[in-house]
């Protein structure tokens, strides 16, 4: 690998008019001086942002900003396109909610020639431009709202870890690696990161590296977010059964407990009534001390929607995942989904 080696920043986006400015505005603002080239998988967006694109192009004439489309519309079809054209011996995967360090480039690429990995990230700052959005920021970057991940609730450490938000790849393992599978609408980093580790490679968290993400606007926005997360991972799991983590059983055997206990509020028996209650009891007590903390943490005036954000966190993650139990309920068989055959057209 060269001193400075050619790096492709492949962008899967769609319909992000709001945020693309500042997202690959700081794409191109890196203090990288290697060469670089930057490949947008649009999934045929109906808004304003392949005009913002072409127009914040124009700003900078050193680079050539490349659209491709993507018309399948979903982040591991994009990632797959444009993975086709990259010409780079270093990929980094960005995002157009995301706003990667100025110096985000650059460090990945020290970090992969020092260290000698396959992939690096860094954490991940959840922001949110309004009041629910801070709310929903807070609560996916605590303990209590996403468990042990990493990359949102550590830094200032390097480590290797199970995954990274957008994340820096040599070109070599991701010829090993192959695709993306494009059944996984979500999800597939998990599993893509699985493939690497399989084969023996190494993938970093490094302390240095740092982006920011901005948090969904809306709890609804939220509710369909994390309930894809828990409807696609059973995929996952069914491909990958040593990839999940104890924290992720949790929340599906939370929604079990709480349906059960409901059913238990039924039964014409004045004690099972009463046992019925310690279920949700227990979970708004856990729900109010974290969410006392977070507010404690972050201010009081988020008090009101961070309990309301945790329980979609937890509720809308299990029943994703229980109901992708019933519709996958004839897969555990497949352990290859829809993961299309590598070819490059730089290769």
């Amino acid at each position: 690998m060269s001193v400075h080696p050619f790096v492709s920043l492949v962008l899967p986006i769609r319909n992000e008019a709001d945020y693309i400015e500042r997202s690959l505005r700081a794409v191109l603002e890196q203090d990288y001086p290697g060469e670089m080239e930057i490949l947008i998988a649009d999934g045929m967006s109906t808004d304003n942002t392949r005009h913002i694109i072409r127009e914040l192009g124009g700003q900078y004439p050193q680079y050539t900003i490349n659209i491709l489309d993507n018309p399948e519309k979903i982040v591991p079809t994009g990632m797959n396109i444009a993975l086709r054209h990259a010409r780079g011996e270093i990929i980094i995967r960005a995002d157009g909610h995301c706003v990667i360090a100025i110096d985000y480039v650059r460090r990945c690429v020290e970090q992969i020639q020092r260290d000698d990995i396959e992939g690096v990230g860094g954490s991940m700052e959840s922001i949110g431009e309004t009041e629910v959005a801070q709310a929903i920021a807070f609560g996916t970057s605590s303990m209590f709202g996403v468990g042990n991940s990493v990359f949102r609730t550590r830094e200032g450490k390097n480590m290797l870890v199970d995954t990274v938000p957008f994340p820096a790849y040599t070109r070599k393992i991701i010829q090993r690696a192959g695709l993306y599978d494009e059944e996984l609408v979500r999800n597939q980093d998990d599993e893509y990161n699985y493939r690497i580790r399989k084969m023996g490679g190494k993938i970093m968290l490094a302390a240095g590296i740092h982006s920011q993400y901005f948090s969904r606007a809306s709890l609804i926005g939220l509710w369909r977010q994390y309930f894809q997360y828990g409807y696609w991972k059973v995929r996952v799991l069914q491909k990958h059964p040593f990839q999940m983590s104890f924290r992720q059983f949790v929340p599906p055997a939370f929604v079990i407990a709480l349906m059960f206990s409901m059913v238990m509020l039924f039964f014409p028996v004045p004690w099972l009534r009463c046992l019925a209650l310690i279920i949700p009891i227990c979970y708004m007590g856990f729900n109010l001390a974290g969410s006392f903390y977070i507010a404690m943490k972050n201010g009081w005036k988020h008090l009101k929607f961070i309990p309301i954000v945790l329980f979609i966190l937890h509720f809308g993650y299990g029943l994703g995942f229980l109901l992708g139990l019933v519709k996958f309920w004839n897969r555990w068989g497949d352990r290859i989904g829809r993961t299309p055959v590598w070819s490059c057209e730089n290769d």
